[in-house]
């Protein structure tokens, strides 16, 4: 099925990376085994229904590090965001400095230039980013708002964005056991319903949702999911394309996550540092 982004529209609207005015994600993944195929040798795995409980397994384990990467290809042309940070899934608050691509933002030529985001429930602030902000202030946005909940708005899709899309989860599927970063995972496949994601979500995640789906036409979203022994997820892809006048533009959004339990303060800025002006984005 297709889905389609209609409108970026706003200031702070999608992005850093590209001005589009569709959206369009690609259909399920094919291949693999059926979900409910035997136990793989060499030990347990989680089942399918681990996925949509994705999320609320990432609350129960409490913190971990974040890795992010968001690449984007059009016309034979590839462009990278990445992100480092932490999340404490308690709070449900987190904070990722995200490399805009070279020249984004104001950049000087081959700068890199960070921008630092903290996220919370129903809210994304970010520093550094935006031209005529002041270098000591914020920018905050609430997600609901933006038309895509900010599943990319920031240039990485946060974890417990991603958690909360896989209650969603269809058609999944079993791709078998791999290693990651050391640590032995079970890979799933399938589409993400963002429709039933919102209605599955809990309050605090329902508004976020339900702004992506009411950006979209059509609902679904091909994913790629990494589980540990523990059912935490390790790593999950969502696969996007966009389209716009110049051609499509294919997203690849990969959020990975490791070191649980390492401390993690996320610190929201006061009112005073949030700057109040009109942002002007590239």
């Amino acid at each position: 099925m297709a889905v389609r982004w209609h409108g970026l529209g706003g200031a702070v609207a999608a992005s850093a990376l590209v001005s589009v005015t569709l959206f369009t994600a690609t259909g399920c993944a094919e291949g693999g085994a059926a979900a409910d195929d035997p136990v793989p040798p060499g030990g347990s795995r989680p089942g399918a229904s681990a996925v949509r409980q994705a999320a609320d397994t990432l609350y129960r384990a409490g913190t971990s590090r974040v890795r992010t990467s968001m690449e984007m290809d059009s016309g034979g042309t590839r462009v990278t965001v990445e992100g480092t940070g932490g999340f404490d899934y308690t709070r449900r608050s987190g904070r990722l400095v995200v490399s805009l691509p070279q020249g984004a933002s104001g950049a000087r030529p081959g700068e890199r230039r960070p921008v630092t985001e903290l996220i919370a429930p129903g809210a994304l602030y970010m520093k550094n980013r935006g031209e005529g902000v002041p270098a000591d202030k914020w920018v905050r946005v609430e997600t609901a708002t933006l038309p895509d909940g900010n599943l990319v708005t920031g240039g990485a899709t946060d974890p417990v964005s991603a958690a909360e899309l896989l209650r969603g989860a269809r058609k999944i599927r079993y791709e078998g056991r791999q290693e990651l970063d050391g640590v032995p995972v079970w890979h799933y496949s399938g589409s993400v319903d963002i429709e039933a994601a919102a209605v599955a979500a809990p309050p605090y995640a329902r508004r976020q949702l339900k702004a992506a789906e009411k950006g979209f036409s059509g609902h679904e979203v091909p994913f790629d999911a990494y589980l540990d022994g523990q059912a935490r997820l390790r790593k999950v892809q969502h696969r996007f394309t966009f389209a716009s006048a110049g051609g499509g533009i294919d997203v690849a959004s990969t959020t990975r996550l490791h070191g649980f339990g390492a401390p993690v303060r996320v610190v929201m800025p006061p009112s005073r540092d949030i700057y109040a002006g009109k942002i002007a984005l590239p």
